[in-house]
């Protein structure tokens, strides 16, 4: 039999506030997938949410791979613990999951700059499937011949980032549904100069700049409606805490804080009980490397 090869992809949380479908963070939540080709489809699921992970022809990750070249069926064995349905890029995770193991079946020994491209085309937005990829905290786009443009930057040391796990979850398709077909040039002015303030704040460390640098016009005073509590939890002021953000379409919520200060992410799940919803507080991480093969 051919020998497994493994693939592990981290969670992602995208726009971050107001850096809609531009900005990205990697997070230590990972998707593992080992693989080889196989004379027919085998699929097994195990861990978080695995119930809800597909095991016939119509998994997200086989599909992407055939997409991208795999010319044979394959045996795959999933390991998650990505919550999925939750704003943490479990779809983005697996579509760079099958990309990768599209090329690699296929031999194409694609460069990463490649497979991104690739699985944005297939996600249909930069921003997680970068995080994914790159790692670390990114700022992506994709140009007019369909090539992803993107930074990775690393995350000033002074900062940690804890999300907050909501127990319902939320489709993309919903969230992006209640969002308006055009903005007003004040919203749109309004979100560029916070965005461009946030990642240069959360690289250099210039703290004085939160909690104004995560404001946003585009698409969290849309979404409030959908996740009980999310207009408080915007608008929590603590000492340690820099402020929270929907993360990618929610109901999670990731919380950027100083250093020590993990606590405060407490004030998060508090709000979400004042509403009638459990939570769960995770310290993920930032990798600063985004998928590995071995």
């Amino acid at each position: 039999m051919p020998s497994w090869r493994t693939v592990r992809v981290p969670a992602s949380s995208a726009n971050l506030g107001p850096g809609f479908d531009a900005l990205g963070l990697a997070l230590g939540i990972y998707l593992e997938c080992r693989f080889r080709p196989c004379s027919e489809l085998r699929i097994r699921a195990t861990g978080r949410d695995s119930e809800l992970i597909s095991t016939g022809p119509d998994n997200l990750i086989w599909q992407t791979a055939a997409k991208a070249g795999a010319p044979i069926p394959i045996e795959l064995e999933i390991r998650n613990d990505i919550p999925l349905g939750k704003g943490l890029g479990s779809s983005a995770a697996a579509v760079t999951a099958g990309v990768m193991i599209g090329s690699e079946i296929a031999g194409f020994q694609w460069d990463r700059s490649r497979i991104l491209d690739e699985a944005a085309r297939i996600e249909g937005h930069p921003d997680n499937v970068t995080a994914s990829i790159l790692g670390g905290l990114v700022a992506a786009a994709i140009d007019c011949t369909g090539t992803v443009r993107a930074v990775r930057h690393r995350l000033h040391p002074d900062y940690g980032v804890g999300v907050i796990v909501p127990d319902f979850a939320l489709s993309t398709e919903k969230s992006r549904l209640v969002l308006p077909d055009s903005y007003s040039r004040q919203d749109a002015i309004f979100n560029l100069q916070r965005a461009t303030l946030l990642i240069s704040a959360l690289t250099t460390g210039a703290t004085a700049v939160f909690p104004a640098a995560l404001n946003d016009r585009l698409h969290q005073p849309y979404r409030c409606p959908l996740v009980p509590g999310l207009e408080e939890i915007l608008a929590l002021r603590a000492p340690g805490l820099l402020g929270c953000a929907l993360s990618g379409a929610g109901p999670s919520v990731v919380v950027f804080h100083q250093r020590g200060r993990e606590d405060v992410c407490e004030l998060v799940q508090s709000t979400f009980a004042a509403h009638g919803q459990a939570s769960e507080i995770l310290h993920p991480g930032v990798p600063p490397q985004g998928f590995e093969v071995v």
